[in-house]
């Protein structure tokens, strides 16, 4: 089978920023010539496995893939962050010598640098990651809210991409965070897996566990679309999550309404055109004595829209935070929030920055979340 177009481009453009760092990093290491040949090597083993960890969704199951998947993903951050370094190295160098203060002792004290700089931020970045998510507690104001609704209480996950790393026993720690907060829902907004239910279902079984008083909701993110949406609505909703495809619920309190509506992700159209992401839909048929009008959409831009139909808060996710620097930088060139409670209009955004990680295990200034909304009074 004949390589894709876009892998050709993918891997040529991995083969010239290699060629980049060795250029640039290499001779002003000054290693001899057994040096620069381990070094050269070891940019040949990143060109082989950073495309292995690409894929490493979607490797078979043999004796070895676990492992295999592992080192391609370390590879693949530990290759970003040597970029990156090289790059701000570049950058000191051309300010140095435009200021006359470039000697060939800073050249080489700065080529050692990048390497161990790379190294330290991927191991930080990978304790970062694999430890169980911090809960982040927000209190949302909504205008008029009834006293029966005073502190109600969401527990949201999102983007825990259980996956090549993500296993079960990780995400058992989160469901066991979850539920010792006791809120009154727990929201899952998309992005739950990266791979199929046959592949995954053993490791996903953990979420049959997670229990709220008004129920645990489930709203697909793009990754489900990937890995094979409608699979995994029905396994989903085997483990007793409520998927909220375009839908709502109506929860009482007393004599006070709240709606927890949830949408397809922003993109399901493109995989299945009845998947359409529709924030009015979902709240249609809603009572009138409706209090309170939340939304779980995976991806912040479905703001707008929500905010058009008269939600008060959306709970989303899909940025990460960025996960690691720099990529929360390119973030806002897609979405119109990277993380945190934001305002559109008159509704409330709250962005989670997940609580797993896609691709490599590595956050490095974007920590994992496990979110507890509370609504107060404004």
């Amino acid at each position: 089978m004949r390589p894709s177009r876009s892998a050709v481009v993918l891997l040529s453009l991995l083969v010239l920023l290699e060629v980049y760092i060795g250029m640039r990093v290499l001779p002003d290491l000054a290693l001899g010539l057994a040096g620069n040949c381990a070094g050269v090597l070891l940019l040949v083993l990143l060109g082989v496995l950073v495309p292995v960890g690409l894929m490493s969704a979607s490797l078979r199951r043999r004796r070895w893939s676990t492992l295999v998947a592992w080192t391609g993903l370390m590879s693949m951050g530990f290759f970003s962050s040597l970029l990156v370094a090289t790059l701000l190295r570049d950058m000191g160098l051309l300010v140095l010598a435009v200021a006359g203060a470039l000697t060939p002792r800073l050249a080489h004290a700065s080529a050692i640098a990048v390497p161990l700089l790379a190294a330290g931020v991927t191991l930080i970045g990978f304790v970062n990651a694999r430890r169980v998510a911090r809960v982040v507690r927000v209190e949302v104001p909504i205008r008029g809210l009834p006293p029966a609704l005073h502190n109600y209480a969401i527990a949201q996950i999102s983007d825990i991409h259980v996956g090549p790393t993500i296993k079960r026993p990780f995400l058992n720690a989160i469901v066991n965070r979850v539920n010792a907060l006791g809120a009154d829902a727990i929201a899952i907004t998309g992005d739950l897996v990266d791979g199929s239910v046959q592949r995954l279902a053993l490791h996903t079984q953990p979420l049959e566990r997670l229990s709220a008083r008004d129920g645990v909701f489930f709203v697909t993110g793009n990754h489900e679309y990937y890995s094979g949406a409608e699979e995994w609505i029905a396994e989903v909703r085997r483990l007793g999550v409520i998927v909220l495809l375009n839908q709502h619920v109506v929860r009482r309190r007393g004599g006070a309404a709240l709606m927890i509506a949830g949408v397809a992700d922003y993109t399901a159209h493109h995989f299945h055109p009845s998947h359409r992401s529709d924030p009015r839909a979902a709240a249609a048929g809603a009572p009138p004595d409706v209090d309170v009008r939340i939304l779980l959409a995976h991806q912040p831009r479905s703001a707008a829209e929500a905010a058009a139909a008269g939600y008060h808060l959306q709970l989303s996710g899909h940025t990460h935070g960025g996960q690691f620097f720099p990529w929360n930088l390119f973030v806002p060139l897609q979405q119109p929030f990277v993380a945190g409670l934001k305002r559109v209009r008159e509704m409330w955004v709250y962005t989670s920055r997940g609580t797993g990680y896609w691709g490599p295990p590595k956050r490095f200034g974007a920590p994992s979340e496990i979110t507890l909304v509370r609504l107060v009074p404004a």
